[in-house]
């Protein structure tokens, strides 16, 4: 019996222990440029409609240049993105892994790559229950051999959420910080107890800093009113720092000088200083999304070229952050707090510096910080970027739900919400 009851241990160990796959991360190096996104709308969330004709537009390239068997898949996760305890073919209705068949060679660019490019999801491979889902590409039919993974949600908007956002009452954070009140109306749910809800709070389509977790503030009926003082608060930052890229001919204001001596060019973006002392200035800005455009050709995904940019950051005095790390953070470091956007300090220069091949387009990001000793704690802006609660910047509040007889969160309500038009983006 103790024999047994070892190997059962033994075998439920070895399950638990296998690492569950990081959802918007490149595995493969010669993989660049992947982007999901509404159809036709590049500043968008991979989001779609239960049910409905929505596409999502899949692009990536392969700088290897050569032909490859990409194949994808979905994997149905809960409001955690752990994965679901559920069959696959319970949530798919037709294969369960489709090969990805349309492709082109890059033209004029001197970059030589293979563009890859998908609408989802196809009627062969088609999700039918709301909630999260992992975007899964992979080699050769072989889900072991990874390329990448990126986040996608399906909605069966069942609930309405009215969101609105305002300046918080604490005195010590009216300045800083940003705060968003909300009501979920749950008439067509039978919602036995609270509990069975999740709410994710995203800002500005970053996961790093999501707030969950939360509990209704009170309950009117069927109505949950969420609107505790310390809930829902976000640090405000700064509008967003810009790179134009669209052309490698000519320098655009960010720009502060191109290097040609080798195929791929060298960029070098203008030093970027700290801003946390300086006042708020209102601008226009992306709010992180990258844009893959250019000035100079018809097609932006096989007709653009490829650069080194080199990104540089200048803290006060020159001197590095004691016992922090700093990041650069936007879609084109997948909002990852990890080695892909970790910058290094350069002692000799009092900068720190990231260079990252990038494509032809428009890129927007700023810089963070995280304490070295607490690989919990969230990204802070405060000391390279500043809080100010003017700052205009995109809420995503999404609501989940499981039944007691379910055994995956459902995705039914979703709200958008700008801190300037306090309009919804959905």
């Amino acid at each position: 019996m103790r024999a047994l009851v070892c190997f059962w241990i033994g075998c439920f160990g070895t399950i638990s222990g296998v690492a569950q796959d990081i959802p918007d991360h490149i595995y493969m190096p010669e993989i660049h440029s992947v982007k999901l996104f509404q159809q036709g709308n590049q500043s968008s969330m991979a989001m779609i409609a239960l049910n409905s004709q929505d596409l999502l537009e899949l692009h990536f390239d392969d700088l290897s240049g050569v032909v490859k068997n990409y194949y994808y898949s979905f994997e149905l996760c809960n409001a955690d993105w752990t994965k679901a305890d559920i069959n696959v073919f319970d949530y798919i209705k037709g294969f369960t892994q489709n090969r990805l068949d349309q492709y082109r060679f890059s033209t004029i660019a001197t970059s030589k790559y293979v563009h890859y490019e998908a609408l989802l999801p196809e009627k062969s491979c088609l999700p039918v229950k709301s909630g999260n889902y992992l975007l899964k590409v992979f080699l050769d039919a072989d889900d072991t051999k990874l390329a990448f993974t990126k986040r996608m949600m399906i909605v069966d908007k069942r609930v309405n959420i009215n969101a609105r956002l305002q300046q918080p009452f604490d005195t010590e954070l009216m300045r800083t910080h940003q705060k968003l009140q909300f009501t979920v109306n749950t008439l067509q749910l039978n919602l036995l107890s609270p509990q069975q809800g999740k709410v994710v709070i995203l800002q500005n389509n970053r996961w790093d800093n999501a707030i969950t977790d939360i509990q209704p503030s009170f309950i009117r009926g069927n109505v949950l009113e969420y609107s505790g003082e310390q809930d829902c608060l976000f640090t405000a930052g700064k509008e967003y720092r810009w790179a134009d890229l669209q052309s490698f001919r000519f320098l655009s204001d960010r720009i502060d000088r191109i290097d040609r001596n080798r195929d791929q060019p060298d960029i070098f973006i203008k030093p970027d200083p700290e801003r946390n002392g300086l006042r708020y200035l209102s601008y226009r800005d992306r709010n992180g999304w990258e844009e893959i455009n250019t000035t100079e050709s018809v097609n932006p995904w096989s007709q653009t070229d490829y650069a080194y940019v080199h990104f540089s950051f200048v803290p006060k005095n020159n001197q590095s952050f004691e016992g922090k790390s700093v990041y650069l953070l936007g879609e084109m470091t997948s909002n990852e707090v990890g080695d892909s956007s970790k910058m290094n300090f350069d002692a000799e220069k009092g900068m720190y510096t990231k260079t990252l091949l990038l494509k032809q387009g428009y890129y927007s990001y700023i810089y963070v910080t995280k304490d070295n000793k607490n690989p919990d704690a969230k990204a802070d802006l405060s000391v390279t970027e500043g809080n100010y609660w003017e700052t205009e910047n995109e809420y995503t509040i999404l609501f989940y739900y499981r039944s007691f007889s379910s055994r995956y969160d459902e995705l039914i309500g979703i709200s958008g919400v700008n801190s300037r038009t306090l309009g919804t983006g959905f």
